[in-house]
């Protein structure tokens, strides 16, 4: 069995037990419950929502929260003497999927 869920603007493939990150929660620790489910499969029972699946939840137990590796962005022009060094580290949250409720 497995969901397709939304959040943080993307959308992530899960079934029970599979360990993700995903954007930034706010969420420390204990449960978290997704609501926006887009599809719900059951071996052959397929169910497509529009836009969502009715009453079909995802529960997750949060790990905590991180930040990713760091991605330098380097801005450069040529002849000019113009650099521009930035980094960023992206904030997540990592989460264990519990439960599947269609």
């Amino acid at each position: 069995m497995y969901a397709i869920i939304e959040t943080g603007g993307k959308q992530y493939k899960v079934s029970e037990g599979d360990v993700i990150t995903v954007e930034k929660l706010g969420v420390e620790s204990g449960e978290y419950t997704f609501d926006k489910v887009l599809v719900v499969a059951d071996g052959e029972n397929v169910t497509i929502g529009t836009p969502v699946v009715s009453g079909a939840t995802v529960t997750a137990n949060v790990l905590g929260e991180g930040k990713a590796k760091k991605v330098i962005v380097y801005k450069y022009k040529p002849k000019k003497g113009f650099h521009k060094k930035r980094g960023h580290r992206q904030p997540f949250t990592k989460l264990s999927i519990t439960k599947i409720n269609a």
